[in-house]
């Protein structure tokens, strides 16, 4: 099955639709049933015990994996065959003395020309409007392996808008970011939202900053266990048991 566009059902805005969806590996059923809506604009956290099946769904929606179900994506005006996604994956390791710098780590990524022979004006002036979106500006020539965790995240997330995507996609974005970072990183996410009305889906573990920004909570353990606000779910019978009773950690 694959991600494609759908009509009607969401009147004059955009939305990601999830049906039926079950993933299974080998023997082994990692998701099943799962259906969500999320529509744009709205946060929606994604939260669960470890070996939940939270990546697998994200990675359903990317394409990496094969599924069973319906994920399917509308938007009025909306003529590509597939919705723009950005993904910012778990924070990935950089070697401290790696030279590369963001400029370089962005032309890689943007540009055919080998980084080695350095960026054109032209580029480099791409990259800096790209850093502005995340108010990073002033790394771009930072060495990307001497970054903190909170500025590899504004990094992370200002390829991820290039070009700006129907949805963004993130997993775990507050891992290795220090506590005054995750409040930095959460009122950049919500800014972003509401500026370029773009739908997140993230996942989570902390959920102190679920009252806060997040929209809509889905509590999941191979299938969604409870969904609605963070008051909701954070007061649900469902939350308690996996988080109390089976032993999880609650943040």
């Amino acid at each position: 099955m694959k991600l494609f566009f759908h009509g009607g059902g969401c009147g004059d805005s955009c939305c990601l639709r999830v049906k039926d969806l079950s993933v299974k590996i080998g023997a082994d059923q990692i998701l099943h049933g799962v259906d969500l809506h999320v529509h744009c604009g709205e946060m929606v956290a994604l939260i669960g015990p470890n070996g939940a099946g939270k990546s697998t769904f994200l990675k359903a929606i990317l394409g990496q994996i094969d599924y069973d179900g319906v994920i399917a994506f509308s938007a009025p005006g909306q003529r590509e065959r597939r919705p723009r996604i950005g993904y910012v994956p778990q924070s990935p390791n950089f070697d401290s003395g790696d030279p590369i710098s963001v400029a370089d780590l962005f032309a890689c990524c943007m540009s055919k020309r080998p980084a080695f022979l350095g960026l054109s004006k032209a580029m480099r002036s791409k990259v800096l409007d790209c850093l502005e979106r995340v108010h990073g500006e002033d790394l771009i020539d930072k060495r990307v392996g001497t970054l903190s965790g909170g500025e590899l995240q504004r990094v992370l997330l200002a390829l991820a808008l290039e070009p700006l995507p129907n949805i963004l996609i993130l997993d775990e974005p507050l891992s290795g970011v220090d506590v005054e970072g995750m409040g930095v990183l959460m009122d950049m996410l919500d800014e972003i939202r509401k500026t370029y009305d773009l739908s997140i889906l993230l996942i989570t573990h902390d959920f102190a900053m679920l009252e806060r920004y997040a929209d809509q909570v889905v509590l999941m353990d191979r299938t969604i266990l409870a969904k609605g606000t963070p008051a909701e779910v954070l007061s649900s019978a469902a939350f308690q048991e996996t988080f109390h009773r089976k032993g999880g950690a609650v943040r």
